[in-house]
């Protein structure tokens, strides 16, 4: 008679791999959603003053220096490309500079120095203004201006204190890993928003008073 062995046969099914979303980029974005309706309230103030007092906002805004202003943004504009790029080094687990290619720490870097002239060209507008008689507590179109740009320069120098965090922590470690380029993926997407926030800010300010003649 014939012994028939049967071998069980071991079903080794693989375990389905959830590939979830970094918990820090979702916070930073979920608190960029907070930051927008934030600006949101400073437009809102912006225009609301302005819709009172239209008169006060044809004297005062001849005054701004469109020019300087735009040059300004273009520099803060640059900063966000210079910014990606950085990104894309991080993504690439390059943090510093191999041959002709810069790394995410010098392309920081120089987002920095376009960030810091930024900041810097504000100040200078600002003492300009108060020179010319444009203060904080002047009137409704001081209060609504440099509480608008004011936030957002403080939002710029937060930003600028992030990029030296990134780039002294990419020194800091021993070996650049996800967690480092995840830091400058985060760090960007703050930095773009508050580009995007500043374009919207010099066309309600310096170009929508031009071109609506007010």
């Amino acid at each position: 008679m014939d012994c028939v062995t049967s071998t069980p046969i071991t079903q080794q099914a693989s375990a389905p791999v959830i590939n979830r979303p970094n918990s820090v980029a979702v916070g930073t974005i979920v608190w960029l959603g907070s930051e927008v309706m934030f600006f949101a309230g400073l437009f809102a103030i912006y225009f609301t003053l302005r819709s009172t007092s239209p008169d006060l906002w044809e004297a005062q805004t001849s005054l701004l220096n469109i020019p300087f202003a735009t040059a300004n943004t273009i520099i803060l504009v640059s900063s966000s490309f210079t910014a990606q790029f950085g990104v894309w080094a991080a993504e690439r687990m390059q943090p510093y500079r191999q041959g002709r290619k810069l790394g995410m720490t010098e392309w920081f870097l120089i987002s920095f120095v376009l960030g810091a002239i930024f900041v810097a060209g504000q100040v200078f507008e600002y003492a300009t203004l108060v020179s010319e008689g444009i203060s904080l507590s002047s009137d409704a179109y001081g209060s609504a201006f440099y509480l608008t740009t004011g936030f957002h320069g403080l939002h710029v120098t937060g930003g600028l204190l992030a990029f030296l965090f990134v780039i002294g922590r990419a020194y800091a470690v021993k070996n650049f890993g996800h967690k480092e380029a995840t830091s400058a993926i985060v760090v960007s997407y703050y930095w773009h928003f508050v580009d995007v926030v500043w374009i919207g800010l010099w066309f309600v300010i310096y170009i929508l008073p031009l071109v609506a003649g007010y």
